[in-house]
């Protein structure tokens, strides 16, 4: 593994370090670990109705401390403000769906026996957990972990990124202040040697990672190694497939919105936009004039206007966008509008065309505000090169025929499948992948099947 950075919170609209932190201590992890087990023996004892009752209660202080968690991830990764405001919006959806149907989904599931005897599958907690998490939804991100096995009986371990250590510490206050007991949740401040360790603590009976390829790969490999169950949601290339439209500037502003939508640093963001031929020279003009006359704005100013743009996360984000664009420009691809780097983390919202297989572009994933468009002649074409990537998170099919979208999102091997939106989106929605875009699945029934014992329970009849 790399050196481990410092957990620091530092503004990417100004550079300046709001706060640092101390890494734990080993007898910190040591006192999380036996805290955690310990808590488990208890934790797991409550009805499902009684743990459900305490994620409503976490749900209802995300409701209530909505704009001062939104602040906080403003000023720490540069989210602009109304969005962060729905980031926490969401986490009260999550936590308030598995609170009303988390008892219903680990319910006893009867078996019909045909010797006429009594089985059922009952879905029991497995222990204390691990989560690692990223920078990208702080709040989001650990919710839809945390509250599904929460309410399952299972005990919880976070290290947080490193960039995001007050978002880390208020989830920490929060789920205390709503009632959590001591030890089933504790956040971490650990080093890489850190999370080695707690992986391989038999104690800990599952890790879900959220984050790079390369973290996926390491904590697969140690969570393997140790014979433990792991959730991994890695990166994304989603296809963006537009066959048709009846309006080509609408269809080129929402996926020009949809790409845009958290500065373009979400795993299942549009990264490949692909248009049929007959719509394309419309389609990209209107992108170009999306993007252009944009100027950097505060992402804190509610009444930030649409021809501004926040910071990306770190200005170490901004490189590493502009690595990949610069690499494309360098061996032909067109640069239409922005890729400009700007003070502290900005860069100029982007349009990019002409990417071919060469190049870094073609096969990474580029987590940042730029508009790839491919140009396709017909929906075979479009299929071949939606497929034609290492991941498989999601993907999006336009038509203003709906079976002709269908047909085409049915083959795409992705996780998640989307037919005229750029995604299903919800609680009971759930969330992953396939490839190199990891496994697992999150949010909806299914988040509730992944760190679960589920045990058959047989028992012979008397006659």
């Amino acid at each position: 593994m790399t050196a481990q950075p410092t957990y620091a919170s530092t503004s990417p609209t100004t550079g300046e370090v709001l706060a640092t932190f101390d890494f734990a201590s080993d007898a910190d992890v040591e006192a999380a670990l036996a805290a955690g087990a310990r808590a488990f023996a208890t934790w797991r004892s409550a009805t499902l109705e009684e743990r459900a009752a305490v994620a409503k209660r976490v749900g209802a202080l995300f409701a209530e401390r909505a704009d001062e968690l939104a602040l906080i991830a403003v000023e720490e990764m540069g989210k602009p403000l109304g969005e962060a405001v729905e980031e926490v919006e969401f986490c009260q959806a999550i936590f308030d769906y598995y609170a009303e149907h988390g008892p219903a989904l680990a319910a006893d599931q009867p078996i019909t026996s045909f010797s006429g005897d009594t089985a059922v599958v009952q879905k029991r907690p497995i222990g204390l957990l691990l989560g690692v998490m990223p920078w990208n939804f702080p709040y989001y991100q650990v919710a839809r972990f945390v509250a599904p096995n929460l309410v399952l009986g299972n005990t919880l371990l976070l290290k947080h990124a490193e960039s995001v250590p007050r978002c880390a510490e208020a989830v920490e206050r929060l789920l205390a202040d709503a009632g959590v007991p001591d030890g089933v949740y504790r956040n971490l401040f650990a080093t890489f040697t850190q999370v080695e360790t707690v992986i391989a603590d038999p104690r800990v009976q599952g890790v879900s990672l959220t984050g790079s390829e390369r973290a996926g790969a390491t904590v697969a490999a140690l969570a393997g190694q140790h014979l433990k169950k792991c959730v991994l949601e890695l990166g994304g290339s989603d296809p963006y497939v537009v066959l048709d439209s009846d309006d080509v500037e609408a269809a080129a502003k929402q996926a020009w919105e949809t790409r845009l939508y958290n500065t373009g640093q979400a795993c299942n963001s549009n990264k490949r936009i692909i248009v049929t031929d007959d719509l394309y020279d419309g389609f990209v003009a209107k992108l170009v004039d999306l993007a252009s006359g944009l100027r950097p704005g505060d992402p804190a100013d509610p009444d930030r206007g649409d021809d501004t743009y926040p910071p990306l996360s770190s200005v170490t984000a901004r490189e590493r966008l502009q690595e990949v664009v610069d690499d494309a420009v360098a061996q032909g691809a067109t640069l239409h509008v922005g890729g400009e780097a700007g003070a502290g983390a900005y860069y100029a919202p982007a349009v990019l065309t002409g990417v071919t297989p060469q190049m870094r572009a073609y096969r990474e994933e580029l987590f940042g505000p730029v508009a790839v468009v491919y140009s396709v002649s017909s929906d075979e074409e479009a299929l071949t090169l939606a497929n034609d990537t290492p991941y498989g998170l999601g993907g999006a099919v336009f038509s203003t025929d709906e079976e002709r979208a269908a047909r085409l999102a049915r083959q795409l091997d992705v996780g998640m499948a989307n037919v005229n939106t750029p995604a299903g989106e919800g609680a009971e929605i759930p969330f992953g992948g396939v490839k190199r875009s990891g496994f697992g699945r999150e949010l909806g029934p299914l988040g509730m099947d992944e760190f679960v014992n589920k045990r058959m329970f047989y028992v012979k009849s008397d006659g």
